[in-house]
């Protein structure tokens, strides 16, 4: 039987690490309450979204997949595959979209910390203030869901998702699937789960770790992807060169020879080129 821990929905304010409080302010013609906070966090909200650099890769107003694709980072270990897609699911959150994270090496913590780590450089970055606030705006929108790497497959996870679905408690708009092996096995889990996916009408992003040594498959894709690429409509890839991680369109996306490069500053891992 596989090990399965998720994160609670957050319902109990004393657990939150960050405890904002909301303003408000009364009309005094009618005794009507302004919610003054609610109104700036949307503005604020909007103006990070504004703000994506995923939008150069040619979606400037909706998700880069569509309900039912496949959605792949790829890139060597330790070069920035989580801090990526947690900026996608960030985005995601931002737009009041729900965000379901399947972490298969991770604990419900750490991907935890991630999701704070990034969205305090994000604040750092952009002089965003009531970073609180912000957290507390955003993190209803996303549930983390941990397997084993041997006990997960698309049966096990819906499985999950119909128990989360059914007693309300959380129904995703996407879902993040991070330490996926993609080895000898990885064709016939990504059927079932592309499968599901369609069944279910959810776009689902995976990481792909890739490594130094290996060439590129004849088709010119890192050889984890080539295999399976049918089941993918995108994917990405970073690649290091010299003191920046290039992000480069593989598939089904595309990059303005007039834009800039769009690049991840390897000290805060934060997408840059806008």
């Amino acid at each position: 039987m596989s090990q399965i821990e998720s994160e609670a929905v957050p319902t109990d304010r004393d657990t939150r690490r960050w405890m904002p409080a909301l303003s408000m302010q009364r009309d005094g013609s009618n005794g009507r309450v302004i919610l003054l906070k609610e109104r700036n966090m949307a503005m604020l909200k909007q103006d990070l979204i504004l703000r994506n650099p995923l939008r150069l890769l040619g979606h400037e107003n909706d998700d880069i997949l569509e309900p039912g694709q496949f959605g792949a980072v790829l890139a060597r270990a330790g070069v920035g595959k989580t801090a990526l897609i947690v900026q996608i699911a960030l985005n995601t959150m931002l737009r009041s979209k729900n965000v379901l994270h399947i972490s298969l090496n991770e604990p419900v913590g750490k991907v935890d910390l991630w999701y704070q780590e990034v969205l305090g450089r994000l604040a750092q970055q952009y002089q965003v203030t009531h970073l609180d606030q912000l957290w507390d705006a955003i993190v209803p929108q996303r549930f983390i869901m941990t397997f084993q790497v041997e006990g997960f497959s698309a049966p096990r996870l819906e499985e999950r998702l119909t128990d989360l679905t059914l007693q309300n408690i959380f129904k995703p708009d996407i879902l993040l699937i991070d330490g996926q092996p993609f080895d000898q096995d990885v064709p016939e889990v990504l059927k079932e789960l592309k499968a599901l996916a369609t069944r279910l009408n959810l776009p689902i992003w995976f990481t792909i770790t890739t490594h130094r040594h290996e060439a590129p498959a004849p088709d010119g894709l890192p050889v984890q992807l080539s295999a399976v690429q049918e089941l993918f409509e995108v994917a990405i890839s970073l690649q290091p060169e010299e003191q920046t991680v290039h992000i480069k369109a593989l598939k089904g996306c595309s990059l303005s020879e007039a834009q800039p490069p769009l690049v991840l500053d390897p000290s805060t891992m934060l997408i840059q080129g806008v």
